[in-house]
């Protein structure tokens, strides 16, 4: 069994992967220490393991890693990836990016793919149908723009909105309006990639990831194709964590 670990910058995402690459189980914590590391080694059956961060890792969550692990894998730019990274500063590409586009090649192995990661920023990442990372985007996620708009006019209150909540196409109150400029604004940018890509590339699939992804998929209206096109997948980073860590223990 694997254990595959992403750290994030509010939290960080546990999966234990069978040998046929399946979640056997996962977590999330809000902080994952060392004592997390031997709980579940001393709980399941791990041969590796695999950590992947956007923040500092503590020194004592490695050392418990390797100590357990008959292979570990501190993730970084020069661990070997299956796919071709193109980007023109490989160094500085998100992890949770790569391992993302790592996931999605390796659930649509020969199509082109977009990539939508709607976490604490919003990714959007091309891969080609060869397996080329061909580069991607930053944008403001949800709470920053919710947030944004709070702090920076004098009135506009700051607002909440459930995944499921169905927003309005005009708010017709200050708080639906804030709500409906924010959902309604992340989801036609979503359908403004895909009707860009489409227009450009002649097939491909898109995967929406990320904690915040629910509330983009839920307010998105779709045609026919792209309900055929675009794939939510909760786990996409630990799927490709996965396929990395099972790359590395093969070599």
């Amino acid at each position: 069994m694997n254990l595959c670990i992403d750290q994030g910058n509010s939290r960080t995402k546990v999966a234990l992967m069978t040998d046929e690459g399946k979640i056997a189980n996962h977590f999330i914590y809000k902080h994952f220490s060392s004592a997390d590391v031997d709980r579940l080694f001393d709980l399941y059956d791990i041969q590796n393991s695999i950590i992947s961060s956007v923040v500092d890792i503590e020194a004592a969550t490695v050392n418990a890693l390797s100590r357990r692990s008959e292979h570990f894998v501190l993730f970084d730019h020069n661990t070997p990836v299956p796919i071709t990274n193109s980007y023109d500063t490989p160094a500085t590409l998100g992890l949770d990016r790569l391992a993302a586009a790592v996931g999605a090649k390796s659930l649509c192995p020969n199509e082109n793919l977009l990539i939508i990661d709607a976490g604490s920023a919003i990714t959007y990442d091309f891969v080609s149908a060869e397996g080329e990372y061909m580069g991607g985007n930053i944008a403001p996620g949800l709470k920053m723009r919710f947030t944004i708009l709070q702090q920076m006019t004098k009135k506009l209150p700051m607002v909440d909105v459930d995944e499921n909540e169905l927003i309005p196409l005009f708010g017709k109150n200050t708080r639906d309006a804030i709500a409906a400029g924010v959902i309604r604004g992340v989801a036609y940018e979503v359908k403004g990639y895909m009707r860009t890509l489409r227009e450009k590339v002649q097939h491909f699939q898109t995967f929406l990831t990320g904690g915040n992804a629910p509330y983009v998929l839920n307010n998105v209206r779709k045609s026919r194709t792209e309900q055929r096109n675009l794939n939510y997948e909760k786990h996409l980073v630990l799927i490709g964590l996965n396929n990395i860590l099972r790359l590395n223990v093969n070599e």
